[in-house]
């Protein structure tokens, strides 16, 4: 299944870190101390092979928390400006983020979004374009550190890549559209989603 998520991860956030780019929405300054945390420990991450039970319902609670802080999205749009992340925090966050997303076989921006929305780094619609080329050079170092376990992928990914392609499209679209708030609102239903199907509500 992580090899699977990875491969799509970075087939989706190649399109949507186009778009992003394209669009204006991404600053390379909110990015690179974030990767320089996160890639090395992605990969660790993805050739790590932990039971569910150890680290699903613990990053579950962590993503429903969130969910829930950006259902109610008012403090966090306030007009204050975003600020470059200090050197260290921003390497430290990285390789927390990239560890659980090797770990956990996500990309990473699901928990990246939040932290750099919440701590002022970033605003909401350039946060998305830095989580989706965040996203693919994160997934890539831990597709390379899973692969060494796996070594293979799924007859099925064609199918699996085109039905999150037309997600992507769709997602971008809307995305760069939308009213702030809304994106926000969005993003914690997501982040909501995930967490429930993570500490096995379904």
């Amino acid at each position: 299944m992580r090899p699977t998520a990875l491969a799509l991860n970075i087939l989706v956030a190649s399109f949507t870190s186009l778009r992003y780019l394209r669009a204006g929405l991404f600053r390379w300054r909110t990015l690179w101390p974030l990767l320089i945390g996160a890639m090395p420990f992605a990969f660790i991450g993805g050739a790590i092979q932990l039971p569910g039970q150890f680290y699903r319902p613990l990053v579950g609670v962590i993503l429903i928390i969130a969910g829930i802080r950006f259902l109610w999205p008012k403090e966090v749009t306030t007009n204050r400006e975003s600020r470059d992340a200090p050197m260290i925090a921003g390497i430290a966050f990285g390789a927390l983020v990239g560890f659980l997303s090797g770990l956990t076989g996500t990309g990473g921006g699901i928990f990246l979004s939040p932290i750099i929305i919440f701590a002022g780094w970033s605003d909401t619609r350039t946060a998305s374009g830095v989580a989706a080329v965040f996203i693919l050079c994160n997934s890539i170092a831990g597709l390379l550190g899973n692969i060494a376990i796996v070594k293979a992928l799924p007859a099925d990914l064609p199918l699996y890549a085109a039905a999150v392609l037309l997600g992507a499209v769709l997602g971008i679209t809307f995305g760069i559209r939308f009213a702030v708030p809304m994106i926000l609102k969005a993003l914690g239903l997501v982040l909501i989603i995930a967490g429930m199907k993570l500490i096995g509500v379904y």
